[in-house]
């Protein structure tokens, strides 16, 4: 169907399709993945108010669902942080949230905008940072992206692979600091680590809005050598984050490699910490399948670790940054989160950064508690055979 439609909107060359369905046949999508009804429309419905539509259809659903959840009474919220990339209106989506739910006038409201795929992990650090200084109180996370605000109609390949890439999706997440909620609360905010690499030009520009080569339209290029901008981000964030979750031999053994690499032999291969040893569980950003076999690779992890990141990016595809939330809510349905397990969320996002939060089960995770996952009544279902 995504590309009949794309066929049938007029905008797109043939050769244009053609690159589109490559990238799609080997994206580890299925077919149930979401977009918002006015791409399906003949010619797609690209304006404001239909991507305000998409907005509010999936963050008021989300937080409807956690309010509906957790109990807790939108007056006991303080702090509220939302994050889209592309779509970023006037008023913006936490004036949005504010105007809709009727929140107190004296909220603390956050926006987040232009910050890729990684800013739903920001805005968690930002929540941790508030909450420090904001004794007693709840803030309400909702990350999303806007399909309708980014779609491109052009025919520069650069730009159109987020085309095949990005699928409708959004998460809200409830954070607390009232001692109360330690004995219902799922997970145990342990640490957040953030890299940013934006002063380097080649990383700065790996994920780039601009007009395309008609000077009429505006896409969003991603770089060919993104994967390698993603490893250096990926070293870096992980470098700062052994030293607080890594047992003392696994960091020595690092150590160790760092120093011959660097004063004695630069060919020398660094050792690559087993975080295995760290975590039992990753959520790793659906960013793609050439994401996924890299991150795979890089951290030595087994199928059975992939799995909830696969199954997540074939069901729903990339969502940006709400991806690993779907990703922790695979592992909650499957009953996989037990008392004290360490959970590694990570993402990538444009300028560039890695953004990592640590997570600690404070209970065991029961899927038939889980009404609102939004996995639950297709779980049996999974895994499948995601091979492309």
């Amino acid at each position: 169907m995504f590309i009949a439609k794309s066929a049938y909107s007029g905008h797109f060359q043939d050769e244009s399709l053609d690159f589109q369905k490559r990238i799609v046949d080997r994206s580890g999508f299925g077919q149930q993945t979401y977009v918002p009804e006015s791409l399906l429309k003949i010619p797609p419905s690209i304006c404001i108010a239909e991507a305000r539509k998409e907005t509010e259809s999936v963050i008021f659903g989300a937080i409807d669902e956690l309010l509906l959840k957790t109990k807790v009474q939108v007056k006991d919220i303080r702090i509220i942080i939302t994050n889209c990339s592309i779509f970023n209106p006037t008023p913006s989506l936490s004036a949005m949230v504010v105007n809709h739910y009727e929140f107190k006038h004296n909220i603390l409201s956050y926006n987040l905008s232009g910050m890729g795929c990684s800013a739903g992990l920001l805005a968690i650090d930002l929540a941790k940072q508030l909450l420090q200084v904001h004794p007693d109180t709840y803030a309400l996370v909702v990350s999303t992206e806007n399909i309708n605000s980014g779609w491109y109609l052009g025919n520069n390949r650069s730009m159109l692979v987020s085309n095949c890439l990005f699928r409708v999706g959004g998460a809200a997440i409830l954070l607390s600091n009232l001692s109360s909620d330690s004995s219902r609360s799922k997970y145990h905010l342990r640490h957040t680590i953030r890299t940013h690499k934006g002063s380097q030009d080649h990383s700065y520009n790996a994920v780039y809005q601009n007009d395309d080569e008609t000077q009429r339209i505006i896409g969003v290029a991603l770089s060919k050598d993104l994967m390698s901008f993603a490893g250096d981000a990926l070293k870096a964030n992980i470098s700062i984050l052994g030293r607080h979750v890594l047992p003392l031999l696994e960091q020595l053994k690092f150590l160790s490699t760092s120093v011959v690499k660097t004063y004695f032999n630069t060919r020398m291969k660094l050792y690559t910490p087993n975080f295995k040893l760290a975590f039992e569980h990753f959520c790793i950003h659906t960013g793609g399948k050439a994401v996924q076999d890299e991150m795979q690779k890089i951290l030595e992890l087994s199928d059975w670790h992939l799995e909830p990141s696969r199954m997540t990016l074939y069901r729903y595809g990339n969502t940006s940054s709400s991806s690993v939330w779907y990703v922790l809510a695979y592992c909650e349905a499957k009953g996989r989160i037990k008392k004290g397990d360490r959970i590694w969320q990570i993402a990538f996002g444009s300028g560039f950064k890695c953004n990592s939060v640590v997570l600690c089960a404070l209970r065991n995770i029961d899927p038939i508690e889980e009404n609102y996952n939004p996995w639950i009544d297709e779980i049996h279902q999974f895994p499948v055979n995601a091979t492309s």
